[in-house]
């Protein structure tokens, strides 16, 4: 389906991104746990950090911090799929990769520029995401646990967090965002984008719907990989998002290698990679597939 309007971009993504939040966050708060967990370990293994979660209800387990990124995720990539379809559009490329075959640079490129814009506003959310999700007490300390030592909710969590350090508190860790973003974007676009084409190209009787679920949890998997260990020191920096353990990406990053080593930079990858495939695979889908059916609608409406 040949791009068309650049606002169908905004209105796919939105949808795909939403649909992969709620498949995602259970598995996302899991792997947050165990990289912000202090410094020796609070848990023994992968286990032993999914049954702490599931001893709380969903709301305060599984599903801590949802309504957040549920709220605004949507928007989020939305402003992503916007902006890569207009970059796109402006390299003379198209996301229609069926019959083309596409120039993978570019569309790296493209997917690495679309994510800055995204990242100003993804930082403050993630920022509040990972500091209520971070705050789940393991069971063995729950009868002395302190009410008033946990956030309540995001208003809270937002309240405070500015009250002790301002507006560059919600902004904790963002170049280490940016850092972490751009490849892992370049990485994403460009390995579903391979994916779909040579898909379509050598075994074309696949669905698209197959092909873009299978490329999507492929390309949500590599992109996640090769930032894993930056991954790791923005989930720290922002679940300390008034500043009280680190100066900033690396004095966090040396105490995270002098305490636990290399393997420290790797934690959360199994939730991590479990959580990738399924929240990156129902992403792309709805994406694709919305921006199929309204360029679809909107050629109808113009003949």
């Amino acid at each position: 389906m040949p791009h068309t309007n650049a606002i169908n971009d905004y209105i796919a993504g939105a949808v795909g991104g939403c649909a992969g939040v709620v498949v995602g966050h259970p598995l996302d708060t899991i792997k947050v746990q165990i990289q912000t967990q202090e410094f020796g370990g609070k848990y023994t293994n992968l286990m032993d950090c999914i049954r702490t979660v599931q001893r709380q209800t969903l709301s305060k387990g599984y599903f801590r911090g949802l309504s957040w990124p549920l709220f605004s995720y949507g928007y989020l990539n939305a402003v992503f799929f916007g902006c890569y379809g207009f970059l796109l559009k402006k390299f003379g490329c198209t996301e229609d990769l069926t019959h083309k075959k596409p120039t993978y640079w570019i569309i790296g490129v493209t997917g690495a520029l679309a994510t800055l814009p995204q990242v100003v506003f993804t930082c403050p959310v993630d920022v509040v995401k990972v500091s209520l999700q971070s705050q789940i007490p393991h069971y063995h300390d729950l009868p002395k646990v302190q009410v008033n030592k946990y956030f309540s909710g995001p208003l809270e969590a937002v309240t405070i967090i500015f009250r002790t350090s301002g507006f560059k508190g919600l902004y904790r860790g963002f170049l280490t965002h940016v850092v972490r973003d751009t490849p892992a974007a370049a990485m994403y676009m460009s390995s579903y984008s391979f994916f779909q084409y040579e898909s379509s190209y050598r075994i074309p009787s696949v669905p698209s719907q197959i092909v873009n679920f299978l490329g999507g949890g492929v390309a949500g998997v590599l992109s996640w990989l090769i930032i894993m260990p930056f991954d790791v020191v923005k989930s720290k920096l922002q679940a300390d998002a008034c500043g009280k353990l680190y100066k900033g990406f690396w004095d966090c990053a040396s105490q995270v290698y002098r305490a636990d080593g290399i393997r420290a930079f790797f934690l959360g990858l199994v939730p991590m990679a479990v959580r990738a495939f399924p929240v990156n695979a129902v992403t792309l889908m709805v994406y694709s597939e919305s921006l199929k059916y309204l360029n679809k609608i909107e050629h109808i409406d113009k003949n």
